[in-house]
């Protein structure tokens, strides 16, 4: 049985970082303050504010870990935690530069060229720059071995044919990170897929957005028909599109959004503990709280690892499964205060934010992975 990282060890802040937190939550009060934004649910996801996004630019707080020489900061992967999850906890409008700064920065770093690294890493650390992940297709659900969008060589480049699916701010971002297949089918479907960089305002790319039944449109569909990219949007060497794409996972599935996307939601919860307590919520919130610490736990000390180099697949990928299951669990509880007999204590803002979860939570088990392919791949991981 192979347990390589699987060890979660407890991981201690530096003295420097809990400054950091002060001043993030200072920032975050003052915005408040200025109602700059009302705590939302799910915000990582559904909280598109390029404003807010390049005042957490202009204070170095997008790209902390990365080169100076590319707009980072050469902090600590610790450091860039504190900021995540504070922003998280207050349901702060972070979706705009979420997947740039989350997944496609590290991706340039790791595999890109350093024309990529320069053009694309300081806007993003700028939060001037937007993009979406192309991955998921028609009736491909998470088998992204099945991709079909084709890559077709051509004269300085690639023409790009074929349909992304629940791509998220696709009708707002800049740049798709694209899964595609730049060689004929082999008998190993993980073989022949590079990763390619799509400009989205580029001739035969249309975009679908998709309405969910809270009226927003977040999601979208991508239709790329003979889309010109050049050469130098190739991520990486043609053909470790599968190899890169599984080093990305490992910064989707492990952050802190994975269990925090409820957080104004058991605060809630928490507050109108504070006002009218009920014995048997006030232990599911005590067991729920448990779960949270130790989710925060592994999920700080995945952050270390990827620092370091590690790619902690397996781990990674059971902070997802954990998370989800955590996420919903808040929501069930949200809706037994909510229709209970403690339902006068407040809850308007307690049932606005239950609202939006109930609406969220089928995507929980979706996004990053569905539970069953996951919990095959941490099967599979720990029997290697």
């Amino acid at each position: 049985m192979n347990t390589d990282h699987l060890e979660f060890d407890i991981t201690t802040f530096q003295t420097d970082a809990s400054e950091l937190r002060r001043e993030v939550r200072h920032f975050i009060r003052n915005e408040l303050s200025l109602n700059s934004f009302t705590p939302h649910c799910n915000a990582w996801l559904e909280g598109f504010d390029p404003d807010f996004s390049q005042k957490l630019g202009e204070r170095n707080w997008l790209g902390m870990t990365w080169p100076k020489k590319y707009g980072g900061g050469e902090r600590s992967g610790l450091e860039r935690f504190v900021v995540l999850e504070e922003l998280l906890a207050a349901g702060a409008p972070v979706a705009a530069h979420w997947m740039a700064e989350r997944q496609t920065g590290p991706a340039l770093l790791r595999f890109g060229s350093n024309q990529q690294r320069q053009r694309f890493l300081p806007e993003i650390a700028r939060g001037s720059c937007f993009f979406s992940i192309g991955m998921s297709e028609p009736d491909s659900g998470s088998d992204l071995a099945s991709v079909r969008t084709r890559a077709e060589p051509t004269s300085g480049g690639w023409l790009i044919s074929g349909t992304k699916v629940w791509t998220s701010h696709a009708s707002r971002a800049h740049f798709m990170m694209t899964l595609c297949r730049t060689s004929r089918d082999s008998e190993n479907r993980h073989e022949g897929l590079s990763q390619i960089i799509v400009d989205l305002a580029a001739p035969g790319v249309e975009v679908r957005p998709i309405k969910s039944m809270s009226g927003t449109s977040h999601f979208a569909e991508v239709i790329l028909d003979s889309v010109f990219a050049s050469d130098e949007m190739l991520l990486g060497t043609e053909g470790s599109g599968w190899e890169q794409v599984n080093a990305e996972l490992a910064y989707e599935r492990s952050g802190p959004e994975r269990f925090l996307s409820t957080f104004p939601l058991l605060t809630a919860i928490e507050e109108g503990q504070k006002v009218h307590r009920d014995d048997y919520e006030h232990v599911r919130l005590g067991a729920l709280i448990a779960n949270l610490w130790t989710l925060r736990t592994m999920s700080r000390e995945i952050a270390s690892q990827l620092e370091v180099g590690v790619n902690p697949r397996i781990g990674a990928t059971m902070v997802k499964d954990m998370g989800t299951m955590f996420e919903n669990d808040v929501v069930e509880l949200a809706g037994q205060v909510a229709s209970g007999p403690t339902t006068a204590r407040a809850p308007s803002d307690l049932r606005e934010l239950y609202a939006q979860s109930v609406i969220a939570a089928p995507g929980f088990t979706l996004r990053g992975g569905t539970t069953e392919i996951l919990r095959n791949i941490i099967a599979k991981g720990l029997l290697e």
